[in-house]
């Protein structure tokens, strides 16, 4: 949709708290597309098991997640976590309120400690602190940081999936090598 943009992630250079473009938040947006073009897109939209950073409170934070849902969202996709319970939550809250759309758990594989960090950071996601203190031990020999990594995801989407989740949205950062090897450790179908 070209000349249509919800808030989404201010650009670096802003100073402004204004949201660019004609929607100020992202159910605007959504409720425009169903309206106008109503069945003929899938809407996914964003969600935070963890809360989103720059809300005010996590119900705050769920609410404006709901908005997003009652405008006319298909599907959810949450920013990638590393705690289970988080999303489990999450879902359970969505169920409580009436809200029925999947919510696809976002996955990053941990390929390094760095950029982990610094992503986490910006959007709000925990590392807990066992996998940060044993990434820390591990930065400086990346084979050994790989396999932990894979490890601990491979576990953690073993346990969403156990658990009910919809399916897994992976994000990959460029790089496929690692998302191959995760999808291989959870012996899932050949993507085609």
């Amino acid at each position: 949709m070209a000349g249509y943009r919800a808030r989404g992630d201010l650009p670096a250079t802003s100073t402004s708290a204004e949201a660019p473009g004609e929607f100020h938040y992202g159910n605007e947006l959504v409720e425009y597309i169903r309206k106008t073009h109503d069945a003929h897109f899938s809407i996914e939209v964003a969600c935070y098991p963890e809360v989103h950073p720059q809300a005010a409170d996590p119900d705050t934070d769920f609410a404006n997640f709901a908005r997003k849902v009652r405008a006319g969202a298909d599907c959810a996709l949450t920013q990638y976590f590393f705690n289970a319970d988080a999303y489990f939550d999450f879902t359970e809250r969505c169920a409580k309120a009436g809200i029925g759309i999947p919510v696809i758990p976002g996955v990053m594989p941990i390929t390094n400690f760095a950029q982990l960090v610094r992503f986490s950071d910006a959007c709000g996601a925990d590392i807990p602190r066992w996998i940060r203190r044993r990434l820390e031990q591990l930065q400086a020999d990346k084979p050994a940081l790989l396999d932990f990594g894979l490890d601990v995801v491979t576990r953690l989407c073993e346990t969403l999936l156990r658990g009910g989740a919809p399916g897994l949205h992976f994000y990959t950062l460029n790089q496929s090598e690692p998302t191959l090897r995760l999808w291989q450790n959870l012996g899932l179908p050949a993507p085609v």
